[in-house]
């Protein structure tokens, strides 16, 4: 059964990479057809920064609440290393993931050149 979550994981994997691709290949090739229309612009532009405020909002208490799970976690284990691992493990996915989200900005002002 494992093997069956890996191979869906890559194939998942894969055809998110793929799309990522076609998305950087359709906005560079095709700036001129946007030209026309900059209301349809100014309107993603808007749309692309109210999903960032929205997910940075809900990403800083998750962000939180995970790290404090995993102090928590890591202090009351009482010597059980298994908890100790998964304590860290929870901790360090929350600061890559909140790191990852902070980062969107970058990503979205990228996108935003890309389409203006």
């Amino acid at each position: 059964m494992k093997s069956k979550i890996k191979i869906n994981s890559k194939i998942f994997y894969y055809s998110l990479f793929t799309f990522n691709i076609f998305l950087c290949i359709l906005f560079s090739l095709s700036g001129s057809c946007f030209a026309g229309y900059p209301k349809l612009v100014n309107n993603i532009v808007s749309a692309f920064e109210k999903v960032e405020k929205y997910i940075v909002a809900i990403a800083t208490p998750a962000a939180a609440v995970s790290i404090g799970c995993g102090f928590l976690m890591q202090k009351f284990s009482f010597g059980d290393e298994e908890r100790i691992r998964a304590g860290k493990k929870l901790i360090r996915t929350a600061f890559i993931s909140y790191a990852f989200i902070i980062s969107l900005d970058l990503i979205i002002s990228l996108i935003e050149s890309l389409i203006s």
